[in-house]
């Protein structure tokens, strides 16, 4: 698996026993020690992955992913000596997509690195084909079309875009400010439109509102959808 993993830690012992290991993977790795030169390297370089520690000197590692996710969506582990639900919470509800406390197996590190390396060239791969199927949906990007076990579910323009933002997201945790500025074309407005939708979507695509399986709600932060349901070829 060709890919390239940004490592942001401050411990250079701990930053070069990752990279050794994922150099015998075959993956190539790219180490800074600040948050700071992690998001200039960002901006600079193209990376598969992120492996982030929280206690960094200068931007903490959780004010550097809200800047990373405004930069690119690709997979971002939290590697930290905090082992709290409470910053484990923050974490993966500020867009992480896995959290390993410290100390931590190198072997478990890169194998939790290769499975969302896997998930993230599977769901581009799903992208690209314009078909993503969900529990028992059919979803057609390209010809503007919704199933439910073969059956044509009538949804409205606007509904339907933001279920497409949604799924192709699947896994990342998204504001209310960022889905209407990407679904909607604004940034700024009548943002509570945003959770109306949302609402109407769930009735449309969930067994049962309340309980929301594809659509899930981070409290206090915004929406994500549940990319362990979409099918993957």
């Amino acid at each position: 698996m060709k890919a390239r993993v940004l490592i942001i830690e401050d411990e250079r012992e701990i930053g070069e026993l990752i990279s050794i290991y994922l150099q015998k993977e075959g993956i190539d790795c790219l180490l800074v020690e600040t948050a700071e030169e992690g998001l200039k390297q960002l901006a600079d370089k193209a990376c598969e992955l992120i492996v982030l520690d929280l206690n960094l000197p200068g931007i903490d590692g959780f004010e550097a992913l809200g800047k990373i996710r405004k930069l690119t969506k690709v997979p971002v582990i939290i590697v930290s000596a905090r082992k709290s639900d409470e910053d484990k919470i923050l974490g993966l509800g500020l867009g992480a997509d896995d959290f390993v406390t410290k100390p931590f197996s190198p072997k478990v590190l890169v194998a939790r690195i290769r499975a969302n390396l896997r998930r993230m060239n599977e769901l581009e791969q799903v992208r690209k084909d314009g078909i993503i199927e969900f529990g028992d949906y059919y979803l057609d990007i390209e010809g503007y079309l919704l199933k439910h076990k073969g059956t044509r579910i009538p949804i409205p323009p606007r509904e339907f875009d933001l279920l497409v933002f949604l799924v192709t997201n699947a896994g990342t945790t998204m504001t209310p400010e960022d889905i209407y500025r990407m679904v909607w074309g604004n940034k700024y407005g009548d943002v509570s439109t945003v959770a109306v939708h949302v609402q109407r979507l769930r009735k449309r695509i969930e067994g049962s509102s309340s309980e929301p399986r594809f659509i899930q709600t981070v409290h206090g932060f915004g929406y994500r959808f549940n990319e362990e349901l979409i099918a993957k070829n």
